[in-house]
């Protein structure tokens, strides 16, 4: 039997759609087994989310609505990485952007895929501590309302579905280990 590398090389690509947030392409490509298959991927830049908790133990979470949810979403705030911006610059700019304020103190908590088996999207996380207020225009498609959350409540709005996103469950979750539920 024939030994291919452990990744799918790439034979052709072929562009579907080009968009403002998102490119959409299939790539055709050789399997492990020697034969062709197709993959349909969306393109995204990089990006970032935020769990900002304040000096009260509160979580500042955003409240909005999701068109691909048809539903308002409880969320922690996050974000695109601008081109040639550092991940830590793209949180600081949206937390003055979502929720008026910055961190004195921001902290990495992990990074990984959003939807690695049609999406490129590579997601940064942060906790922010030491808020201060500091605004900057918000984007002119978003209506946000900010919505304090005790930390130790995060559990139970995550286990009622009242936040149910998966960048905000991760986010949190992984924040909470290091806060405690104080």
């Amino acid at each position: 039997m024939t030994a291919y590398p452990d990744n799918e090389p790439t034979i052709a690509t072929r562009a579907i759609f080009q968009g403002r947030i998102i490119d959409v392409r299939v790539d055709t490509v050789r399997l492990q087994n020697g034969r062709e298959s197709t993959r349909e991927i969306v393109d995204h830049a990089p990006s970032i989310c935020v769990v900002p908790v304040d000096a009260d133990h509160n979580v500042l979470l955003v409240r909005q609505y999701r068109k691909p949810a048809d539903s308002f979403l409880l969320e922690v705030p996050a974000g695109g990485i601008e081109p040639g911006e550092a991940a830590a610059a793209a949180a600081r700019r949206e937390l003055q952007e979502e929720i008026g304020h910055t961190a004195g103190i921001l902290t990495p908590l992990t990074a990984f895929w959003l939807a690695p088996g049609w999406c490129s999207e590579y997601m940064y996380a942060f906790l922010a501590t030491e808020l201060s207020p500091a605004t900057l225009d918000s984007d002119d498609d978003e209506f946000i309302e900010v919505i304090r959350v005790p930390l130790n409540r995060i559990p139970n709005e995550i286990a009622s579905g009242s936040i149910r996103d998966a960048k905000s469950v991760a986010s949190l979750l992984l924040a909470m280990r290091i806060l405690g539920d104080n």
